[in-house]
């Protein structure tokens, strides 16, 4: 049931894993969100890395077609202390990237600052939080998986318009001393 005048928007997030990547869908009615679907897919570890990029690409490309949403949000990754793993999350994050765009959706990106500042309130907040914020905020009935929850807080983050934290996109964006800044300027 959509709002009078309201116009009803789908977004999926994905948390972009080689492991396991987080998906959640929600709907944003007006100023309502609603919970639609989320998960996890997750790759064969014994499989080839090019088999479990195909895999997160497949999947993805399937996910799109059942659920059809009109926007998405991948998660910004950041140089992890194990290169070798910071370049497998960024072929993932490629894959899940490519399946979105390759479906004709243009991707938002956000840092998890920046998502678990627009869901929690505090960009420096645990798993735990998210995971609590996002149950509530969607009214579920238990608290999503770790993986699936940072997928809907990304969702979520972007169904706020990233909380003032570039109106759907992050780019041209940095944190200086805890502060978000654009262009010199600082944002709170």
């Amino acid at each position: 049931m959509s709002e009078a005048g309201s116009s009803v928007l789908r977004i999926l997030g994905i948390d972009p894993g080689l492991r396991i990547t987080g998906f959640g869908l929600i709907e944003k009615t007006g100023n309502r969100l609603a919970y639609l679907a989320s998960g996890c897919i997750k790759t064969d570890a014994s499989a080839s890395l090019p088999s479990r990029l195909g895999t997160i690409h497949a999947e993805l490309l399937a996910l799109v077609s059942r659920y059809r949403p009109d926007q998405t949000a991948v998660e910004i990754v950041f140089v992890n202390v194990n290169p070798q793993s910071t370049l497998l999350l960024g072929q993932a994050r490629g894959a899940a990237i490519t399946a979105l765009v390759a479906s004709g959706l243009e991707v938002a990106e956000y840092t998890a600052l920046q998502v678990k500042q627009a869901v929690v309130g505090n960009g420096h907040a645990d798993k735990g939080q998210v995971q609590h914020m996002v149950r509530r905020l969607l009214s579920l009935p238990a608290e999503p998986g770790p993986d699936a929850a940072d997928a809907l807080a990304c969702a979520i983050a972007h169904a706020h318009g990233g909380q003032g934290l570039g109106q759907l996109s992050s780019r041209g964006l940095h944190i200086r001393n805890g502060r978000l800044m654009i262009a010199g300027e600082s944002k709170q």
